[in-house]
């Protein structure tokens, strides 16, 4: 259980820590992009929506990898075992869609709740940013 523990904390550090870098590097390109400010808004939510993948592909890649060895817990239903669903499954995980076509079993489940919980916080952190950041270019015009 310390095992699963440790993988969840250090799986949910990573998506943590790719956020924050992916929020102060738009923080402090936006501003230097010379551009029309509403158009500085689509690349945050671009930039922002980028981060948020890459945080679902390195939640798979942990259900990938666990899912790979029995200890770990499994996925099960219409679950073909290939990384793509192990994404598939990221994805309405994070977004807590959570769809049931795919579940888990197992130790598994503790990453899916924490993968949960993170996305959720992730994107209110993410709709934070924007809403200042659009506060910023509107108050100016």
């Amino acid at each position: 259980m310390l095992a699963v523990t440790l993988i969840n904390t250090l799986v949910v550090i990573i998506a943590v820590v790719i956020h924050y870098e992916c929020l102060l590097r738009l923080n402090d390109w936006l501003p230097r992009l010379k551009a029309w400010s509403r158009f500085r808004i689509v690349v945050g939510v671009f930039g922002s929506l980028l981060a948020h993948a890459i945080e679902v592909w390195a939640f798979a890649l942990a259900y990938f990898l666990m899912s790979r060895s029995d200890q770990w817990g499994r996925l099960t239903g219409y679950f073909d075992g290939s990384f793509m669903d192990c994404v598939y499954f990221s994805f309405t995980t994070y977004t807590t869609i959570g769809f049931g076509d795919i579940a888990p079993v197992g130790n598994l489940k503790y990453l899916t709740g924490l993968e949960a919980l993170t996305g959720l916080v992730l994107i209110t952190w993410t709709a934070s940013f924007l809403f200042l950041e659009m506060q910023k270019y509107w108050r100016s015009q």
